[in-house]
């Protein structure tokens, strides 16, 4: 089985729709690396995935409207949420190469919980984190990147697994 592409087709994709410029990936020329305090399986880990996962039958991740305008960026989601509530509301996958129906294959809490449970991590937190797609560095830069660190300060986080859709 090979791997999705995904860079390849988003770079074609906008090509196709007649974009002047492929789409620019955000990168940074100096990123800070910071080696952890203590080891692994003394750590709090969180999850942050841009799947937009939803809760099922909850009214503030499930109706939520997607809005520019009050574009609401990163949001929480109690990590001790059934598997079985968790799905994604996103459109912005590449339907033919994959599909969304495992929630762990884009937000992994089984896998993060399983690593708890084995001593693998210290703990997990007990708020997730999830986030909207949303194509402006500037956004992500000046508003959510830092709600998101202040959710993983509150949280006790000394690492946290990102997860791109």
């Amino acid at each position: 089985m090979e791997h999705v592409r995904y860079i390849d087709r988003t770079r074609d994709d906008y090509v196709r729709q007649g974009y002047e410029k492929s789409y620019q990936w955000a990168h940074f020329d100096d990123v800070p690396f910071t080696p952890l305090p203590k080891p692994l399986s003394e750590c709090r880990v969180g999850l942050l995935g841009t799947s937009e996962v939803a809760v099922h039958f909850d009214p503030n991740t499930e109706t939520n409207p997607i809005d520019e305008e009050d574009f609401r960026g990163v949001y929480a989601i109690p990590a001790d949420t059934p598997t079985e509530k968790l799905y994604s509301r996103t459109l912005s996958f590449d339907r033919n190469a994959t599909h969304l129906d495992d929630v762990n294959a884009f937000y992994p809490i089984d896998r993060l919980r399983e690593a708890a449970a084995d001593g693998r991590i210290g703990s997990l937190p007990k708020r997730v984190l999830g986030a909207y797609n949303n194509y402006s560095q500037r956004k992500v830069l000046t508003q959510e990147a830092p709600k998101a660190l202040a959710i993983c300060r509150e949280e006790g986080l000394d690492a946290i697994v990102m997860v791109p859709v």
